[in-house]
């Protein structure tokens, strides 16, 4: 059985300096790396911690924010800090530093200004090489007076300081490049003064080559930009990423499986392998289960979506890029992950659906998760079977692929049809059944649970597990028409999960009476029901979540917290940068919105041109083609046509199936 403990933390915000705190008033973190170093800009304007610090990590050792390289035990970041003294006054980074991408760099750049009297100070972040552990600080500084000025500028790291002196005439600018590099075997950070921050050739090959996006608006194409220029940096060089930044310092297979996706999907393809590669050799075991947390669970533990959800992600990808050849070194590892939900001990034989004691959101046991059937589980477990018979066809297995695609279907044909234990009612999709087929409709926490009291579970009840927010999965995936009347109650359903107790917007994981942690609104929940509603049509609701999205804490950057509430930490761990938020928007995206779907006959093109928008521009990379994708509201009475270069396989309205391209292929389609 799981224990309480592993729920629990001890690492106490309120000591030690304030940068230690994630949570700084109006904060922003804006993350840089290669997969050789990890690097968040901190802009906290509020004054909480340091204005404009640096946090350099390194990105395959996965710790607490008060952990980072450049983080001082006593001073937090304040080394990091740059500093100007002038006759005799000192000035640095405040409360009006403004930040933001810099959106022609030709790598990932941050610039923060800010000015002093008589001074005009310009700090641009940026990864410039791709293949040193490095990153550069230039420091533009512009003489906004009328005479020469005598300046000094300092900075460091930790207690090592930086210093340069000089005069700057009136008027004139001076730029400064400070370098930090990492030294691995040392476990530290290096800061130096450097000649120059001009990238590389490999640097600018690789960010170049990434897709682009553009709905028309430039908040939510902010979104996409900043989701694809900080995915990488999420991602060491050896496929290793933390669950939720500073915050758990563990990872989960499900993540990692949708972060390779969008990897994919943006045409980071080397990064998606290298993370499909690690996933299938070190989180999948011989025996075909998936690694949680970092952990190997019991059967009545394990998180069976995660076979499903790898099988779907890796097909995808596979569709995307044509590696096939992934698929053949990996067999044994794939037919194990396939095969080992199939197994008896999760079988329920009346309805033939799976069973165990663990849910998708990963309470079980002592947070009173009965043993039972979870929706998410068969729901992934049916795609990813018949994922996998995909993926058996590509490589010639003919008998798997028979049977993978009968059970998927036999396991879809249960959780939706089943007259005594199919996975939805009146409300629409529900989240679990018992072995008699009843609803589970609440959960009373275990004694040895130990939740705090001001935690709902931890108080009195009922505490209800209905509605949730995995519902809209089978909506998003395309298990049921988005415009089906099961789409529309579940939808509805889901709504009551806006706005629980709390006013700022946002989805809740699930209804907030059974949280057993801190509520609140979930970004990557709430984009859930984002795609669902693309899905369903609705444009209202998508608007919604994206302009919530654009509201909360880290919008500037495009960086979102794991959720948006008051976190009790401890006995709960500081709250963090979740790398799947940036998943789920990309997925929204290129997925849904911009409908580019590899398919296993061919490259279908079926766009979503949500309410308001006039058209979307895409430019992505399939099979090592660039795809080029223009659409566009159709005129009264003008039929929906698609115009394209490619060679045609299928049309109907709104949607083209396309052979894989073998050079750049343009679509316009009109909707």
């Amino acid at each position: 059985m799981i224990e309480a403990s592993e729920h629990f933390y001890h690492d106490d915000p309120n000591v030690g300096p304030p940068d230690v705190r994630t949570e700084l008033r109006g904060v922003d973190y804006f993350f840089l790396g290669n997969g050789l170093i990890q690097a968040a800009v901190q802009v906290a304007p509020a004054g909480d911690g340091t204005p404009v610090g640096l946090l350099v990590m390194n990105p395959d050792r996965l710790r607490k924010k008060r952990e980072a390289l450049t983080m001082d035990p006593a001073t937090g970041l304040a080394a990091t800090r740059v500093c100007i003294a002038r006759d005799g006054h000192t000035f640095a980074a405040a409360g009006r530093a403004a930040a933001a991408w810099v959106q022609a760099a030709p790598v990932p750049t941050v610039e923060v200004g800010w000015s002093a009297p008589g001074l005009r100070v310009r700090e641009r972040f940026s990864c410039p090489s791709w293949s040193a552990a490095a990153l550069c600080r230039e420091i533009i500084i512009t003489n906004t007076q009328r005479r020469a000025a005598a300046l000094t500028v300092t900075t460091g790291v930790k207690t090592r300081g930086l210093k340069r002196s000089f005069r700057l005439a009136a008027g004139a600018s001076r730029t400064l490049v400070v370098g930090y590099t990492l030294n691995v075997r040392a476990d530290s950070v290096r800061g130096a003064w450097r000649a120059t921050a001009t990238p590389d050739r490999a640097a600018r090959a690789f960010w170049a080559g990434l897709a682009g996006v553009s709905l028309g608006r430039a908040d939510w194409d902010h979104f996409f930009r900043a989701s694809a220029c900080q995915l990488p940096a999420g991602v060491s060089r050896a496929g290793c990423i933390d669950g939720s930044i500073w915050q758990y310092n563990l990872e989960w297979l499900r993540d990692q499986s949708m972060v390779a996706l969008a990897l994919t999907m943006i045409g980071a393809t080397g990064p998606a392998t290298t993370v499909f590669t690690r996933l299938l050799d070190k989180f999948v075991t011989p025996e075909g289960d998936t690694l949680d947390s970092s952990v190997k669970r019991d059967p009545a533990d394990v998180e069976l979506d995660q076979n499903g959800i790898l099988l779907c992600t890796l097909r995808d990808h596979v569709l995307w890029t044509g590696n096939v050849a992934l698929v053949r070194a990996k067999w044994a590892k794939i037919v194990a992950a396939a095969e080992f939900p199939l197994r008896p001990v999760f079988r329920h034989a009346a309805s033939g659906l799976l069973q165990n004691r663990r849910e998708f959101w990963e309470r079980h046991k002592i947070h009173g998760i009965e043993p039972g059937m979870e929706l998410v589980y068969q729901l992934y477990v049916a795609h990813g079977l018949t994922a996998a018979a995909t993926l058996a066809r590509l490589t010639g297995h003919a008998r798997e692929a028979a049977r993978w695609d009968a059970e998927g279907a036999r396991l879809r044909t249960a959780l939706l049809e089943d007259p005594r234990f199919r996975m939805h009612d009146a409300r629409g999709f529900i989240k679990r059944r018992a072995p008699d087929g009843s609803v589970q409709e609440t959960i009373t926490a275990h004694p040895e649970a130990a939740l705090p009291t001001a935690v709902p579970l931890g108080g009195p009840g009922p505490h209800r597990i209905n509605p949730d927010t995995s519902s809209a999965l089978p909506i998003a995936l395309g298990t049921i028409p988005g415009d089906s009347p099961l789409a529309r109650r579940t939808l509805a359903t889901l709504e009551t999960l806006w706005n629980q107790d709390w006013a700022h917007g946002g989805y809740g994981r699930y209804d907030v009476s059974s949280e057993p942690d801190s509520p609140g609104a979930w970004p990557f929940a709430s984009l859930f029901v984002a795609r669902a509603a693309v899905e369903a049509g609705d444009s209202a609701k998508v608007a919604r979540i994206l302009n919530w999205l654009g509201g909360v804490a880290g919008a500037r950057a495009g960086t979102w917290f794991e959720f948006y509430g008051r976190r009790l930490a401890p006995p709960f761990p500081q709250v963090g940068i979740v790398v799947w938020n940036w998943a789920e928007l990309i997925v929204l995206y290129v997925h849904h919105i911009l409908g580019v779907r590899p398919e296993e006959g061919g490259l279908r093109l079926r766009p979503r041109l949500l309410d308001g928008l006039r058209g979307l521009e895409a430019a992505v990379t399939v099979r090592g083609q660039r795809v080029t994708l223009h659409t566009r509201r159709r005129k009264t009475r003008e039929a929906a046509t698609a115009v394209t270069d490619g060679r045609v396989l299928a049309e109907q309205p709104g949607e083209v199936l396309l052979a894989y391209p073998d050079r750049p292929v343009t679509a316009t389609l009109a909707v």
